[in-house]
């Protein structure tokens, strides 16, 4: 879990559970299982419509869940998950094309969903500035549902045109984009800047997504104009891109060599170099004017002709931008405004039970397919069985569901019953894989099977895990892959992987394989051996140590064996900034079993493991341990942090002997006396202020 910054009470609310079991409240518990389940149903919505172009709920449903999501960690901070969906972007890029990195990260937008929560954001950036009365002007302009591209010029040229992928990493799609008319491949003004990432979306208008369609064969057929487009990119075959009228419109820039002040001043510039933004763009200072700007384009939108789910509402100010930053995966100083989502009805078939790598088992609704904005929903998660209790869901009823954002499936209510219904649903009792008692969980919501070792489902999911796209990364090997060599009794554990060449002649006779297909897999194998330390982390599945979680982990332990004996003492733990407890409790106790331990060093034995690159600055804090303590009164704790990071410290809670600095403002307390004690150096806030 991710402690987020600011959350010192909540830190010594819990930190003296630390050596002991740790105590939740009911409503913690609750939350927290809630977060999980939240997590794990984003994650796979978010895949099937930035991977592979095919979503399978509704935009609508899907900000509905992370909305959710957002609510409770609002409420909860310190229970915030390493799998947040607020801590990754996208999903991981396809083989078909090459990979081109970004060179500024393409990262998402925070979501609001209603008027309070765009309130919320305006407030939150006054207080990271510490400035209340400050006048904020936005730009205010509508969000395509299309394809996000990166642009790369260089001397006026267009060098590369990329995909979002996952943030970092798109797909080069140069070529077709190059058959787009309305992007420059060549700019010929004095004012373009020498090297330059500009950002939009590629779109087909809904004549031409009508008119497309037309002409394909049913099972050819794309659901919505933003799939349509998508693939329209992602063609090998650059002729068949040429041939369908896909536009792109601009949002913004990635990296620039120019400086700008303003937003204002850069798509003024924009527009004259080729790259007009969209036409409903508008500035104001006033909320009143920008939730009317929202409500008369959702008034509109069935009347423009392209598809938009929401507003866009961006800080105009640059040098403010620069100062805010980012929190996860978001920039702090824009948010996307979501519309409303589309609903309908139809009829569970069956309810099925889902187990996880942790054992969490959720119950999932089989659904008589239905199309909801374009997309067929045939499952929808019923997150736990609190939900089907509140809501009295039973098989064979009659359901309105949306889809979240427009995209996740989401049950409703029950909207008709049956006169001779299903009996209630019941909760199981075991484990239906491995027949063990089912635990509640103490938060009282959740059933878990704790036979963690022993179970299939627990460990076929945990070696799914661990050749994931966010862990070893091994192509080829995916969960049909998993369960197969399982069965077979190829793999038991995940260090078994590294030694699949020993069942070469079995598996080389097995259907659907063959000599090619075996040597691609030994060959995607080798290349997943030399891996980054976080990816090592997080590919060992440890409750929840997500990609944050294992992040942070990286940036303070060099090796395997560093962090093996460190996760020993918990109190090295505690001193980790952006640690939580439920976090700490869950490494010790993974790290104390004998037989982990054995299991990553055999993991390890078989890779290079790559340390995390140091960031490195001139400033006398680069890595440096430091620590914030008292009221600062010349920016906020949240920005203090950020600074400090920037110049390439790291950030810690509480005082030890590797603690190198202490700043402090007013009222700082037992930190400032401890730190004196141990001779740790002090700087007071103005101090520091004059050092950075």
């Amino acid at each position: 879990m991710k402690i987020l910054i600011g959350q010192k009470n909540c830190l010594k609310k819990y930190s003296k559970y630390m050596k002991k079991k740790i105590q939740l409240s009911n409503s913690e518990k609750k939350a927290l299982n809630e977060l999980k389940s939240l997590s794990i149903q984003i994650k796979k919505y978010n895949d099937a419509y930035h991977k592979y172009d095919k979503p399978i709920i509704s935009d609508h449903k899907f900000d509905e869940l992370i909305k959710k999501n957002n609510e409770l960690e609002k409420k909860f901070p310190y229970l915030r998950l390493k799998t947040s969906p607020n801590e990754y972007v996208g999903s991981k890029v396809l083989n078909k094309f090459s990979k081109i990195n970004h060179k500024l990260p393409m990262l998402s937008l925070g979501n609001a969903f209603n008027e309070n929560d765009l309130i919320e954001f305006i407030k939150r950036i006054k207080k990271f500035l510490k400035n209340e009365k400050i006048i904020l002007e936005f730009s205010c302009e509508p969000k395509i549902d299309g394809l996000s591209i990166n642009l790369t010029y260089k001397e006026g040229v267009l060098i590369s045109a990329a995909t979002r992928g996952d943030g970092l990493i798109g797909e080069n799609v140069t070529e077709n984009i190059k058959t787009i008319k309305n992007i420059p491949q060549k700019i010929n003004t004095n004012n373009f800047p020498s090297l330059i990432e500009i950002r939009g979306e590629i779109f087909l208008e809904k004549k031409d997504f009508i008119l497309l369609n037309s002409k394909l064969d049913d099972k050819e057929k794309f659901s919505n104009p933003r799939n349509a487009a998508a693939g329209s990119i992602r063609q090998l075959d650059i002729n068949i891109t040429k041939a369908r009228p896909l536009k792109f419109v601009t949002h913004g820039v990635g990296f620039i060599s120019k400086e700008y002040l303003s937003l204002k001043k850069l798509y003024n510039d924009m527009s004259l170099w080729g790259f007009a933004p969209s036409k409903y763009l508008k500035f104001s200072t006033k909320l009143k004017e920008m939730l009317r700007y929202h409500s008369d384009l959702n008034l509109k939108r069935s009347l423009i002709n392209y598809d938009i789910d929401g507003i866009v509402f961006k800080l105009n100010d640059i040098e403010l931008q620069k100062r805010l930053g980012f929190v996860g995966k978001n920039p702090r100083w824009a948010i996307a405004y979501k519309f409303e989502s589309v609903k309908a009805f139809t009829k569970i078939n069956s309810i099925d039970l889902q187990i996880g790598r942790t054992g969490a088992i959720t119950p999932v609704a089989r659904l008589e397919p239905v199309n909801i904005g374009g997309v067929v929903v045939s499952n929808a998660t019923l997150h736990n069985f609190d939900e089907i209790n509140n809501k009295d869901i039973r098989e064979n009823d009659i359901v309105e569901i949306q889809r979240a954002g427009d995209v996740i499936p989401q049950i409703l209510r029950v909207s008709k019953k049956l006169s001779k219904r299903n009996k209630a649903y019941k909760h199981p009792v075991n484990c239906p894989i491995c027949d063990s008692i089912l635990i509640k969980d103490e938060d009282g919501v959740i059933y878990r099977c704790l036979n963690y070792y022993k179970c299939k489902a627990q460990i076929i999911e945990r070696l799914i895990h661990f050749v994931s796209k966010k862990a070893f990364n091994i192509d080829g090997m995916g969960e049909q892959q998993i369960k197969l060599f399982w069965n077979r009794k190829f793999i038991k554990n995940a260090s078994d992987i590294f030694n699949i060449d020993k069942f070469k002649n079995e598996i080389i006779e097995l259907e659907g394989w063959g000599k090619l297909s075996y040597n691609n897999l030994i060959n995607n194998i080798e290349k997943s051996k030399s891996i980054n330390i976080e990816k090592f982390i997080y590919a060992l599945g440890i409750r929840f140590v997500g990609e944050t979680t294992s992040q942070i982990l990286s940036k303070y332990f060099d090796s395997i064996e560093s962090l093996i004996k460190s996760a020993k003492n918990i109190k090295e733990l505690e001193d980790i900034d952006g640690l939580g407890p439920k976090v700490i409790k869950s490494i010790s106790e993974f790290i104390d079993n004998k037989d982990n331990i054995d299991e990553i060093r055999k993991i390890a034995s078989n890779c290079q493991v790559i340390k995390r690159k140091e960031k490195f600055t001139k400033s006398i804090f680069n890595n440096k341990t430091v620590i914030f303590t008292g009221k600062l009164n010349e920016m906020s704790r949240e920005e203090a942090k950020k600074r400090a990071l920037d110049l390439g410290a790291k950030i810690a809670s509480s005082i030890s002997k590797n603690t190198d600095y202490l700043i402090y403002g007013e009222n700082a307390g037992s930190k400032l006396n401890k730190a004196k004690e141990l001779k740790i150096s002090t700087l007071s806030e103005k101090k520091w202020l004059s050092m950075i």
